[in-house]
């Protein structure tokens, strides 16, 4: 234990002094916060739950008079409707007119009138009035306004049916309940009433029907609702439901009519339930006017949720707050380390580059002798790095000397087996030829002692190379060069098209059935870079061999290896950096194409 003791003292001897500050600031602020932490978790989450209770219920409260109010405007609608003095004589008074004659006369004007005002507001949106006469009653064409309809329109309806097998007088219907001309036409609910005419001393059924639209209770019930992933919805005396403010939470957390009412004769408060394994906190509001429940659900996760919310809340304020600390205690630190960590700073700077000495110091005590010291160490340094980097400079130009020497005896070694071959055949004037062609080709290698030719000196050196290359494969190799005016003075290694041409002949064209083909180069420039696109319609490559090709690994079947290639495009990796050089994209009996990327640089006079 003393050891250990002992191996913390010194590593905390060792620290820096602002990370000593630091790590004292740290202890002093969380070890506090964590004990507080694990002592208060659980309260914390029974505070969440009691709270976002006592808030939902505050808003369930508020909201079943809303909505009483709106069914209470409704059936205000209907009372009004039924105080018409048309109305009275129309389902109170035996009727011995002919329904067109007391339609068309002036209560029934008025009448008409009285029902579309009735639906200007917001809430009520359609008054019908089904009677059970035929079709074609002089009733269902009388009025200005169609009011009245035949009721073989809601015949089939589930309230008719509830009509016609019970004996009640009013209803009022959920979407369900209704038709579809009814939703489509009119509205997804509705408030219907009873009535009978008296048509020559026999009673005719009759229903009047106010239409409003439920949108108006799902947004009051998504008013309800504070928490997220909890529900609101409103449950009729048939055990259905009227309207949720979501459909699939109301059908997860469901429950019955009769469960709903023992539950609410027991208490007004939220009760805690389980339903399909999920616990849940219910709570139940009775709509008086038709006899609904209204039921808030609010399952227990969004609560767990809500209060890990509150956690994270608190945790991110504390964290900005220790943020601040940390950023006092580090001025505070350097307000007493400065110098010392000026010169530790520069010093670290080495890592990026090379060292950079410091502005003279003011004062000549220790800390301004150890920037005396640095600065001095700093220009030995940088003189060691020049002398390195000059090194290194002439042993890339050894380095370019030796592959530009590898790549020449390659090409010679493939012109003379051509020219052995056609000398074997007795063809003396393709010779003769050939070895002037040579003898051109070299001299445009061999006509500067600088490596660095033109565009337009390369590509002749490719057409004398294919020109000899054809005198061997009798014409078989078609060649198009389009490069641009501009670009043909532009600066480029020798010996960098030759190599990659060879290569798309003996590995691409040769190699299909044919043995016939053309090359295209192209060239552009982007930005500060020359572009020249070298592309074949030979046999392309697998991808296996594309991943060797520029490693100087890989081989190409029967031929010789990629030599050449590889050291055409490390030596452009040589001389301009590893963002430039030779990329290979191929399709295997398609063809291939190289992209050789250079900086774009044009040639002086001397060099032309």
């Amino acid at each position: 234990m003393r050891k250990m003791l002992n191996k913390l003292k010194h590593r905390y001897g060792d620290m820096k002094l602002q990370s000593k500050f630091t790590i004292a600031l740290v202890l002093a602020v969380t070890v506090p916060l964590i004990l507080l932490g694990v002592f208060f978790y659980g309260k914390l989450y029974e505070m969440t739950v009691s709270y976002t209770i006592r808030r939902e219920q505050d808003i369930s409260a508020k909201t079943s008079p809303q909505i009483d109010h709106m069914l209470l405007q409704v059936t205000d609608t209907y009372d009004a409707l039924s105080e018409e003095p048309f109305y009275q004589t129309l389902f109170h008074q035996p009727v011995n007119a002919p329904f067109s004659m007391l339609a068309a006369s002036k209560s029934g004007d008025t009448f008409c009138q009285s029902v579309m005002g009735l639906t200007d507001n917001s809430l009520v949106t359609n008054i019908r009035i089904y009677v059970d006469l035929p079709n074609n009653s002089s009733l269902f064409s009388s009025t200005k306004e169609k009011i009245f309809y035949p009721v073989s329109e809601i015949r089939g309806t589930y309230w008719h049916g509830i009509f016609q097998s019970t004996n009640t007088s009013e209803l009022f219907c959920p979407p369900f309940y209704l038709g579809t001309q009814e939703k489509s036409n009119c509205g997804d609910m509705a408030y219907i009433h009873t009535a009978s005419i008296y048509y020559h001393g026999s009673p005719i059924k009759a229903y009047v029907a106010v239409y409003y639209s439920s949108s108006h209770l799902i947004k009051v019930l998504n008013e309800n609702l504070g928490l997220k992933g909890s529900v609101s919805y409103i449950v009729n005396e048939r055990n259905s439901l009227v309207a949720s403010s979501d459909e699939s939470l109301s059908g997860i957390y469901w429950l019955g009519y009769e469960d709903i009412s023992q539950s609410f004769m027991s208490s007004n408060n939220f009760i805690e339930k389980n339903i399909l394994g999920n616990k849940i906190y219910s709570c139940f509001y009775r709509i008086h006017q038709p006899g609904w429940f209204m039921v808030t659900i609010l399952p227990s996760k969004p609560l767990i949720a809500q209060s890990n919310t509150m956690i994270m809340q608190f945790a991110f304020f504390y964290l900005l707050f220790l943020i601040l600390a940390l950023f006092l205690s580090g001025r505070l630190s350097r307000s007493i380390t400065g110098r010392i960590s000026s010169v530790i700073g520069q010093m670290r700077k080495v890592r990026q580059g090379p060292p950079v000495a410091m502005d003279s110091p003011v004062y000549h005590d220790e800390v301004g002798d150890l920037i005396d010291t640095y600065n001095y160490m700093t220009r030995k340094m940088n003189q060691l790095m020049d002398n390195q980097a000059k090194a290194a400079e002439d042993l890339r130009i050894a380095e370019f000397n030796s592959l530009q020497a590898q790549i020449n005896p390659h090409f010679l070694y493939n012109t003379m087996d051509m020219i052995n071959w056609m000398a074997q055949q007795g063809r003396t004037e393709e010779v003769t030829n050939a070895v002037q062609n040579l003898s051109r080709f070299y001299k445009l290698t061999l006509s500067q002692k600088k490596s660095i030719s033109t565009i337009a000196k390369e590509e002749e050196h490719v057409s004398i190379y294919i020109h000899l290359q054809n005198m061997r494969y009798h014409d078989s190799i078609q060649f198009i060069s389009d490069i641009p005016d501009e670009l043909m003075n532009d600066q480029i290694p020798k010996l960098t098209l030759q190599p990659v041409v060879e290569n798309a002949i003996l590995h691409g064209i040769l190699e299909t059935t044919s043995k016939s083909g053309t090359i295209v180069l192209t060239g552009w420039q982007e930005d500060q870079d020359l572009v020249l696109l070298i592309s074949d319609d030979g046999v392309g490559m697998s991808n296996e061999k594309l991943d060797t090709i520029l490693t100087g690994t890989g081989s190409s079947s029967g031929k010789g290896t990629n030599i050449a290639i590889y050291n055409t495009h490390r030596r452009l990796q040589i001389l301009y950096g590893p963002d430039y050089g030779l990329f290979y994209s191929s399709e295997p009996g398609k063809g291939t194409e190289v992209q050789i990327r250079i900086p774009a640089r044009k040639a002086s006079t001397q060099e032309m």
